[in-house]
């Protein structure tokens, strides 16, 4: 059985105050978690300090984003192992932010991952589709085109240590809502496409 996996991404929101402030409120609120995992995906700056706050909670901690270098002259990048340093232990790549404004392809989400993985970090990848590829029909084909290409070279021992997130682009702010009946289609598509 799979245990759900509950992550916020924060995005570019909350100060580190305003983390604290946000992690003390889920903390009281959780109580004991043995059901699910709960994931917080901070922004850089707060990443070590709500790191802190929920070590040896039922909160785990996650970062938006990775880089697939161990070190360099990459400005603005951050490390696998850098994340492992302020207790992250979950990292998201292919996030359809990452892909519309940072340029991520499913290459390079491929070398995020295997980074990740190669440093102990738990990816969620995500994967979805535009509203236009949702309206002319290509959704299925979109999505586990993603899957497959963000799982290129992938063992089966470590896709075990893999989080799939389908996030459906053409439901986010356009106010088309993403049914059960559309995630659980989608969902057996993705389970179809691990199977091959």
């Amino acid at each position: 059985m799979r245990t759900p996996i509950i992550a916020g991404n924060w995005k570019m929101y909350k100060t580190v105050a305003e983390g604290r402030e946000l992690v003390a409120g889920l903390l009281a609120g959780l109580g004991e978690v043995a059901d699910r995992e709960v994931v917080v995906c901070p922004p850089y700056t707060a990443l070590s300090a709500i790191g802190d706050q929920v070590a040896g909670t039922a909160i785990s901690l996650g970062a938006q984003e990775v880089f697939f270098e161990a070190q360099g002259a990459y400005t603005g990048a951050v490390a696998p192992q850098m994340l492992r340093d302020v207790g992250c232990t979950y990292v998201i790549v292919g996030h359809s932010e990452r892909r519309q404004y940072f340029g991520d392809t499913d290459a390079t989400v491929n070398r995020k991952l295997h980074a990740a993985l190669a440093n102990s970090l738990r990816p969620i990848m995500c994967v979805g589709e535009s509203k236009p590829q949702r309206d002319s029909g290509q959704a299925e084909l979109i999505v586990t085109a993603q899957v497959r290409a963000g799982l290129a070279d992938v063992s089966a021992t470590q896709l075990l240590s893999v989080v799939i997130a389908y996030e459906p682009i053409w439901a986010i702010g356009t106010g088309d809502t993403a049914t059960a009946a559309d995630a659980q289609a989608m969902h057996a598509a993705i389970r179809a496409t691990l199977a091959e």
